[in-house]
């Protein structure tokens, strides 16, 4: 990723007022974390190689990301959660036009399944679900969608 790219990361994430916003593509890694407005670079190493990251606290250094992060869940009812973006981008529920999606009505899922994948600057990141097991009970974005940041995704049932 070139450092005019992750420029334009920073500007995305303290336009959008994001909290934090990881990224994979292939081995590079990157996390960048906004929490009052102040975004500070640091660069940890990871393997052979430095590795850019960007992070809130100057005196803190986070290891690069592994996964996209899912969001948090958010209570609906006492048996059901609110699955929410975590970034902003391109909602996709299928990982290409001529595949099956992901996770459909009825579905039971577990941390670690992909629900979905957004794009957001050209990258493809899978969202994984965070919230134990739970059964999928609505799709609430369109496939092929803009969203936004901690825009509701899937209304997920505790099982």
């Amino acid at each position: 990723m070139e450092l005019k790219e992750i420029q334009e990361l920073i500007k995305m994430v303290k336009k959008a007022d994001i909290s934090e916003l990881k990224l994979k593509e292939g081995d590079f890694a990157i996390t960048i974390k906004n929490k009052g407005g102040e975004v500070i670079y640091g660069a940890p190493i990871q393997q052979a190689y430095a590795a850019p990251a960007l992070q809130q606290a100057p005196a803190q250094q986070t290891a690069p990301a592994t996964q996209t992060a899912a969001p948090a869940a958010e209570a609906k009812s006492d048996n059901q959660t609110t699955f929410r973006s975590p970034m902003v981008g391109t909602f996709y529920r299928k990982p290409g036009a001529d595949k099956d999606v992901y996770v459909k009505v009825g579905d039971v899922v577990k941390s670690g399944d992909v629900l979905c994948i957004i794009e957001a600057m050209k990258l493809f990141n899978e969202i994984e679900f965070d919230g134990g097991e739970g059964r999928i009970v609505k799709v609430l974005a369109e496939d092929a969608s803009p969203v936004e940041y901690d825009q509701p995704l899937f209304v997920i049932e505790k099982v």
